[in-house]
């Protein structure tokens, strides 16, 4: 998920006239005196997206996958299909999930109502050359990823009309869905360091489409080419001490937002253990800080460490 291709994806950015387009970012803490010292629109921003941020890295199935979803999320099986059919998807793949509402209650949460179904689409595997040619090169996937979001929505809307589904996914899988969303106006997409390999109008339906993002990681210099994939962007600092491959990853920058979504929410706070969260590198406070809840109020200022040590290896 994290090696890195740009050399191999950047002359076909290149011709043509080109504009660079600014981000809105926390990438100086200046917000000292809030909690972990994450601005409000932060905080806000993760604990909109986190969950969906989780649901893009499970998409991987690999040693990423978040293991505690809690009653928030239940995984669906995806409609099953021929192993020649499969390979005509020239590589494209996808999870699904319903999610419920979530209910605060004397013993903790419990599950309420279903509330709409998430497609998350699976990014780039970097193990297989497929996924650069027929997902960023060419328009194969697009294609497979139509007609998998046709299908998907057509069987859940025959038992729950009243009920969205709502897109997903990191790097390729950001692009895939971003692309849907352009194309069906009024369908909601949470994308994580997308790739900007998607066709259409960026603008098309850019008030459906989140986009978030960390600062530094490796697509960001193929982004500038093309106008913003959404109309509400984030870029977060949360790890300035990797590298542009590392901080591609979804599962580092997943952790970061439900680190920094618990700040608002007591439920983002109650999967931390359980997923093995801990704060990120940039946040003040030692590398073992616990987290103090939802109703923190911070009494001293929380800086920001732009560059945190290397961990010891003596």
């Amino acid at each position: 998920m994290q090696r890195p291709i740009l050399a191999m994806l950047a002359p076909l950015v290149l011709g043509g006239c080109i504009t660079s387009f600014p981000d809105i970012t926390q990438s100086r803490s200046p917000c000292r005196n809030d909690p972990g010292g994450w601005c409000d629109f932060t905080r806000e921003a993760a604990a909109d997206s986190y969950g969906y941020a989780m649901l893009s890295s499970n998409a991987y199935d690999d040693e990423d996958t978040y293991t505690e979803l809690g009653v928030r999320f239940e995984e669906v099986g995806i409609i099953p299909v021929t192993d020649e059919e499969q390979d005509m998807r020239d590589g494209l793949d996808y999870a699904l999930y319903d999610e419920f509402e979530v209910r605060k209650t004397p013993e903790g949460f419990a599950r309420g109502p279903r509330i709409a179904r998430i497609l998350a689409f699976r990014g780039t595997e970097f193990s297989s050359p497929t996924d650069i040619i027929y997902g960023s090169l060419r328009e194969n996937q697009i294609v497979a990823a139509r007609a998998v979001y046709a299908a998907e929505r057509d069987r859940f809307a025959a038992d729950y009309p009243d009920l969205p589904i709502v897109l997903t996914g990191h790097s390729l899988g950001g692009a895939l869905s971003t692309q849907i969303s352009i194309e069906n106006p009024g369908v909601r997409a949470y994308v994580f360091n997308v790739s900007p390999f998607y066709r259409g109008d960026s603008a098309t339906n850019d008030k459906d489409r989140v986009a978030i993002s960390e600062r530094g990681e490796f697509l960001r210099v193929l982004r500038r080419y093309r106008s913003p994939p959404a109309a509400q962007m984030l870029v977060i600092n949360c790890a300035p001490n990797r590298s542009a491959g590392e901080k591609h990853g979804i599962r580092p920058l997943g952790d970061c937002l439900t680190w920094i979504a618990a700040y608002r929410d007591a439920y983002a706070g109650s999967l931390l253990g359980p997923n093995d969260i801990s704060k990120p590198p940039v946040e003040c406070g030692p590398a073992d800080k616990v987290h103090p809840g939802d109703n923190y109020w911070q009494k001293e200022p929380c800086i920001h460490q732009p560059r945190p040590p290397e961990d010891d290896e003596s």
